[in-house]
């Protein structure tokens, strides 16, 4: 688990929600930075009842829970930072069909014995892991055909580099207090990105650019791609 003292840890103290009543699941999954812009559920599929997705970095479960209760999938969502996953079931952990774990994302896929039908990641573990292991062990728990979904900064912004190589670039994140904090991300380029997933037995099937209305450079790519 994530020690208390880290980035990730500290944005978990930091946006932590009001306690009060379990809240319902919300209107609409996001992809990207800005609410409302691009996408939703149903990059996913056109039908999600009854598949079992599994999101890798969860944060405090909005996706996961709106694709649990308002799309009836069976979500399995896991986080490494544990208040995090507090959070999350302290808001959704009356949602039917969302299972909330903390758990690393590798150890996870490397211990579970289910096979999805979808994986996705939402500005979580696909970034801030190796690419290479993450997308082989993902792989293997996907059933043939299935589908990964995954949005990360998008490496051209301002200020972004990307990597091609094994080793992350060194940045930082912002939390909400104003503070900046030091991070490893792996930004790959779309093409290094196509170039990863069939190593990975995935072949890419979209790559598209999302920002904010009115602005000139995107802030995220989403990719979505299949097992072959």
């Amino acid at each position: 688990m994530i020690s208390k003292g880290s980035p990730w840890y500290e944005y978990a103290v930091q946006t932590r929600p009001a306690p009060g009543r379990p809240e319902g699941a919300v209107d609409r999954m996001e992809w990207g930075t800005c609410p409302g812009a691009g996408p939703g559920a149903e990059v996913l599929g056109r039908s999600l009842r009854g598949r079992r997705v599994l999101e890798l970095g969860c944060g405090q479960g909005q996706n996961a829970a709106h694709l649990a209760e308002r799309h009836h999938a069976q979500v399995t969502a896991v986080d490494l930072v544990d208040l995090q996953i507090q959070h999350a079931r302290e808001r959704y952990g009356e949602v039917p069909g969302l299972t909330l774990l903390a758990c690393d994302a590798m150890r996870f896929l490397q211990h579970t014995e289910t096979v999805f039908d979808i994986v996705y990641s939402v500005f979580g573990a696909v970034g801030l892991v190796d690419p290479r292991p993450l997308l082989a062990a993902i792989a293997r728990r996907l059933r043939p055909h299935g589908l990964l979904g995954f949005s990360v900064p998008h490496p051209g912004r301002p200020g972004a580099g990307a990597t091609s190589g094994p080793q992350p670039r060194h940045g930082t994140i912002r939390l909400p207090d104003g503070s900046r904090h030091p991070v490893a991300r792996w930004e790959l380029s779309v093409a290094d990105w196509r170039r990863a997933l069939p190593r990975s037995g995935m072949r890419t099937v979209t790559v598209r650019e999302l920002g904010h209305p009115g602005r000139t450079h995107p802030t995220a790519l989403l990719v979505i791609a299949r097992r072959n």
